[in-house]
């Protein structure tokens, strides 16, 4: 797909770019910064200077005024050196800022949308609870109204950026019994918990912003993978939020949530599908460096099947990643075709990160080479921003519903 039909000369230029931070400043960083489970700091601000923080954003709010397609590539291309790299750029983008831009007033974009774009703070999204994860409507986090503020009280989990972050977007009901209808979203602020990096970096924080009182990030989560991503609960006591914080109609936080899923979906399809990517470019290149039998291990035919599969199905999720991006920029429905690259994707990932393994053989299974780490990195894909469960019942509805219509 080097020339495909979905690319410019200027998506290729933005694939070039990326391709080199990733290598050059990325690469020789994130064994470590996975090691440590640390958040990288220093290179979230060069990717804020080089605009990767608000690639799909027009200028005039900060951000880099490039297509969607570019934003998949940024994300892909991250993806096939350090995961965790990758999903700081999705999240941050898709999750924290595109629900403002998508359904803020012009006052609210004007605030909030160029200090998110720049990369001058971080966003998160909060909508996982304890007892709402696949079931997002079974959110229990309350909003009441007290005159020209509402009372935020609950708890959020698995949050990305939940320690980093300074700008949330969080779910909770305002209207109880009312079902999924009675959900609303709201935009929250509070200070980052790595202050004094952030100010020795000059990223990260702004004074400008409210920190609101009883808006807390709870420890650090300690995981399998996405180590260097920032991930932890969010705690709501009796937060004064002002009413002009509510983002959108009051009842309307649901259906915002869920189209804003469907972006993140194409995202941890680019995601997934750069992992799978990066994984298949180390096992090629060590096939043909690897001797046994007297022979490089990619002259054998169990070796070589391995590859042209994997090769195959990769060929096969750009396809599926870039038309669900394609149609999403082109305001078509994509809710389905977001759903089969998220769940090919992802479960893609996966098989091909084994398989990486295997070829390595015991060497993959050490530190040494990237790909335990990729594989550890996969996994997380299968889970994040609907599991291949929801998929594939997202899919199913949507088939079901073609067939009616």
């Amino acid at each position: 797909m080097e020339d495909s039909l979905y690319f410019s000369e200027q998506h290729l230029a933005v694939r070039n770019m990326v391709r080199e931070f990733a290598r050059g400043e990325v690469a020789p960083v994130a064994a470590e910064l996975d090691a440590k489970a640390e958040f990288p700091w220093a290179n979230v601000k060069k990717m804020g200077e080089l605009g990767l923080l608000g690639i799909p954003w027009p200028e005039e709010l900060g951000g880099a005024g490039l297509d969607l397609l570019s934003y998949m590539i940024v994300i892909n291309e991250m993806a096939k050196i350090d995961a965790s790299h990758a999903i700081t750029i999705s999240a941050h983008t898709t999750l924290g800022t595109s629900p403002i831009v998508n359904f803020g007033t012009a006052a609210q974009k004007k605030r909030y949308v160029p200090l998110l774009a720049t990369g001058k703070v971080l966003g998160g999204f909060g909508l996982t609870e304890p007892s709402a994860g696949s079931d997002a409507a079974s959110t229990r986090s309350t909003a009441v109204r007290k005159g020209s503020h509402y009372v935020l009280n609950g708890s959020k989990i698995f949050i990305t950026h939940g320690g980093v972050g300074e700008i949330f977007i969080v779910t909770a009901v305002t209207e109880p019994g009312a079902g999924t209808k009675g959900i609303s979203s709201f935009i929250v602020t509070k200070e980052s918990s790595d202050l004094d990096k952030t100010k020795r970096l000059g990223i990260g924080h702004d004074d400008s912003l409210t920190s609101m009182r009883g808006f807390t990030s709870g420890k650090k989560e300690d995981k399998l993978g996405w180590r260097a991503s920032d991930t932890r609960s969010l705690v709501f006591e009796d937060v004064e939020v002002p009413a002009e914080n509510l983002l959108g109609e009051e009842g309307e936080g649901f259906n915002n949530f869920m189209r804003t899923l469907d972006s993140g979906r194409v995202g941890i399809a680019a995601l997934s599908l750069g992992i799978a990517e990066g994984a298949f470019e180390h096992s090629l290149r060590y096939s043909t460096l690897r001797k046994q039998f007297g022979q490089r291990i990619s002259s054998f035919q169990g070796i070589q099947f391995q590859l042209a599969d994997i090769a195959t199905e990769i060929e096969a999720g750009k396809h599926l990643m870039f038309h669900a991006a394609w149609m999403a920029q082109n305001k078509q429905p994509f809710s389905k075709q977001a759903a089969i690259a998220k769940l090919y994707c992802s479960e893609l990932a996966m098989r091909t990160t084994i398989k990486a393994i295997q070829i390595h053989g015991g060497y993959g299974y050490t530190k040494e080479y990237p790909v335990e780490r990729m594989f550890r990195d996969a996994k997380i894909c299968e889970i994040g921003e609907g599991t291949s469960e929801i998929q594939r019942l997202v899919i199913a509805r949507n088939l079901l519903k073609e067939l009616a219509d």
